[in-house]
């Protein structure tokens, strides 16, 4: 039921953390990747490192904030490939740290707009063709930080609700064409995106007394979740957000 051979995986921000965690999981089990992010190098790493394994990937940089650099990875996508079977938005920005008080409209537009309206853009893009085949498979990032209120991610928190929230319209939307559309829900991951978070001795202590698993997430416990939500395994569930955190928002 997690066989994947034969589909074709378009994952966002793959060339580190949680995202290229995913694209190996995938590649493990027969899907041709494309590897997205900003840098042209650091997709072309992780392609490599997966085609030295003699799985089938490509590297397509991408910059999510444009519209126009979207189109193109689509594209490419398609004109290798032909088609995209399942899309991981894993790519976000979150470029502050602190109260929503200091936060600039700046800061607060390129949050909305590039883990929102992209998202939203990226999703339009891909969707039309797997409804053509009546099939499908979409996989938002989200985070716990959209269930409960933070005093120093608001914005980015803010953002992750409204992904949330993308996943639940679209499954409406896209479901009578056999297209499931969900969202993951991390808690701290140890990642260099989070790294602001895990590397703050005291927090991190915080995080790992209240949670029941008494660690962070390691990438490759999200990417079990995107394997189950993208293949077989996933077949009847959609319009849901699976909060994989170890259990930090259920302790007191």
């Amino acid at each position: 039921m997690i066989d994947l051979n034969n589909k074709v995986a378009l994952i966002t921000g793959s060339s580190r953390g949680i995202g290229k965690a995913i694209a190996q999981q995938y590649a493990a089990h027969g899907a041709k990747v494309v590897i997205s992010s900003r840098k042209a190098e650091a997709c072309e790493a992780v392609a490599k490192e997966l085609t030295d394994q003699g799985y089938e990937a490509i590297a397509v940089p991408c910059h999510i904030g444009d519209k126009g650099e979207l189109q193109k990875l689509v594209d490419a996508t398609m004109k290798r490939w032909g088609r995209i079977d399942v899309l991981v938005a894993n790519a976000a920005t979150n470029p502050v740290y602190g109260p929503m008080s200091e936060l600039t409209d700046e800061a607060y537009d390129k949050i909305m707009n590039t883990n929102v309206e992209c998202t939203g853009q990226l999703c339009n893009m891909v969707l039309p063709q797997m409804a053509e085949r009546g099939d499908g498979a979409v996989i938002l990032l989200s985070s716990i930080a959209a269930l409960r209120g933070n005093t120093v991610i608001g914005c980015y928190g803010m953002s992750k609700a409204a992904e949330a929230a993308l996943a639940r319209n679209l499954a409406l939307e896209w479901g009578p064409h056999n297209i499931r559309i969900n969202s993951i829900a991390p808690g701290l991951v140890k990642t260099d995106f989070a790294k602001a978070l895990w590397e703050d001795p005291e927090r991190l202590k915080r995080v790992e007394n209240q949670t029941p698993l008494r660690r962070i997430g390691e990438p490759e416990d999200i990417a079990g979740v995107a394997l189950f939500l993208g293949s077989r395994m996933g077949a009847y569930v959609t319009g849901q957000t699976i909060v994989a955190d170890g259990g930090e928002t259920v302790s007191a």
